[in-house]
């Protein structure tokens, strides 16, 4: 047996039976240190009450009882919650589990490098599983900088509307852009500035598309002009990220950060990618290097993406409410923080705060899936398909919606049809679109009663990037899958790259800590 197990940021030194983080000594011994090292042993397998009775308390004769109150003893000590584990995790109905994979001193330490660039994409993404429009935070970060006003009184009116965040001021902006390249044609700013717009118009707004094929015109337009112009690569990248090819995307981010240093919205753009391909510590550290923190109004949500999927889930909760208390007009923060309540089982909760949301007046297809999701969970099944049908609606053009409802309704299209079109979006990913297509191939294979082939999805999108387990394990439209044993093995693979990106964070010493 090795002398020394890395568990997250513990050391256990098992023949001291000494557990340290940063290198202060914790209370653990006894049974609960006994407990801690057979956990250690059994890696990241889920562990039944009778197997932990026979191998820490026998020949003892103790129950379930006494099993979750030494359980609970030793999360004290740790200083782990139970409800936001970061060392010990209740399985229900099945044991306990490890929630990151215990790494032995002795062995050679996991390279940290982030994968090497995925190839092109060409899929369009559906929304995201937290409910969340690809791009909406890269919408965020491009938007006009207003200290830099344009000349033309028409793009100055542009800038101001396109800067408010909502669907119909940004319909005005696209009029007053259209308006100024009618009186010039040959307007780069203009030409950013309505590219910019139609993106969003499909990303954020649920508008047509094909506005995206236009963005990426009138972005490669300016760029054909002026190969050096930053902000023109930035809405380039901009409409990559509104089809889900992620690469592509950040090409266009990164060249506009290496002609332009000062482009916050670029490195913000570019880190919210970062996520999306599973690299967690470069994104968070790219995040804190934004150097004007005024000029990105979502900051401290994308931190908070970051932070909760590193599993620094109070420092998360912090910044994902004070969004919620800041911008109650904005769809972003009405989505994020009721996702984040649902994605750690705070059901009720959530449900409070999606119907402060709603009370608002945003509206989005994202906000009608988490809806479905939380009736689901509470057996209110017509509700759920409702509100599932209302996310389709909204979103026609999106995938996830659409699966969503085909999960919960009563009668379901074909299994033939719900494979083909699980193996046209598990196509996409092996050429590279977001992570989140594996997501919905295996949602809609799981519908479809093939299990197998939804584990294989899942493991797919795991391999490119997907590293919201927490998502998994809490939503009602995966509760059949996690029936399957390959469902934990394959969220092991999640489990250890998050404990590789949490090693990264400590290594870059990026400062973890609670919302301004």
């Amino acid at each position: 047996m090795t002398a020394r197990y890395r568990l997250d940021d513990l050391i256990i030194d098992v023949p001291r039976q000494r557990v340290e983080r940063d290198g202060a000594p914790l209370d653990v011994g006894g049974l609960s240190f006994r407990l801690l090292e057979f956990m250690l042993e059994q890696g990241q397998r889920v562990v039944g009450f009778d197997e932990l009775i026979e191998r820490v308390w026998a020949p003892a004769v103790v129950n379930e009882e006494t099993v979750t109150q030494r359980v609970r003893l030793l999360r004290q000590a740790l200083g782990d919650g139970g409800r936001n584990s970061r060392y010990l995790r209740s399985v229900r109905g099945r044991g306990y589990q490890l929630c990151v994979a215990p790494q032995r001193e002795d062995e050679p330490r996991i390279d940290a490098t982030p994968p090497a660039r995925r190839k092109r994409h060409i899929a369009l993404a559906g929304v995201a599983l937290i409910a969340l429009a690809i791009g909406v935070i890269a919408w965020w970060m491009q938007r006009p900088d207003e200290t830099k006003k344009p000349q033309s009184p028409l793009l100055q009116r542009a800038a101001y509307y396109a800067g408010i965040g909502q669907r119909d001021d940004n319909e005005r902006a696209i009029a007053l852009y259209r308006q100024r390249l009618q009186e010039a044609p040959d307007d780069r700013d203009a030409m950013v500035g309505l590219s910019r717009a139609l993106s969003a118009d499909a990303c954020l707004y649920n508008g047509d598309a094909t506005q995206l094929d236009h963005a990426q015109a009138m972005a490669e337009r300016v760029i054909a002009a002026d190969p050096r112009n930053a902000a023109a690569h930035a809405v380039l990248g901009y409409s990559f990220d509104c089809r889900g090819r992620i690469d592509d995307a950040l090409r266009g981010y990164e060249r506009a950060l290496s002609l332009d240093p000062s482009n916050d919205g670029a490195r913000a753009s570019a880190a919210y990618l970062y996520e999306r391909r599973g690299r967690l510590a470069e994104a968070l550290a790219a995040n804190l290097a934004v150097r004007d923190p005024s000029r990105v109004r979502f900051l401290q949500i994308q931190i908070a993406a970051n932070l909760d999927l590193l599993g620094y889930t109070a420092e998360a909760e912090s910044r994902y409410r004070r969004s919620f208390q800041l911008y109650p007009d904005n769809v972003f923060s009405n989505l994020a923080w009721p996702s984040f309540l649902m994605r750690h089982g705070r059901y009720a909760e959530a449900q409070a705060a999606l119907d402060e949301a709603m009370k608002r007046g945003t509206d989005h297809a994202g906000l009608h899936v988490l809806a479905a999701e939380l009736a689901w969970s509470r057996d209110d099944r017509d509700t759920a398909r409702e509100e599932a049908a209302r996310a389709a609606a909204l979103r026609p053009h999106g995938s996830f919606p659409r699966s969503v409802q085909y999960a919960f309704a009563q009668v379901r299209p074909p299994s033939e049809t719900l494979r083909a079109q699980a193996e046209s979006l598990r196509a996409g990913l092996r050429d590279g679109s977001d992570p989140i297509d594996g997501i919905d191939a295996a949602l809609l294979l799981d519908t479809a009663g093939d299990r197998d082939a939804a584990i294989a999805a899942l493991r797919d999108a795991i391999a490119m990037g997907y590293r919201d387990a927490v998502y998994l394990r809490a939503s009602p439209l995966f509760a059949g899958l996690r029936e399957s044993p390959g469902f934990d093995e394959a969220l092991v693979a999640i489990d250890t790259a998050i404990a590789r990106e949490r090693e990264a964070v400590r290594a870059r010493k990026l400062e973890i800590r609670a919302a301004p």
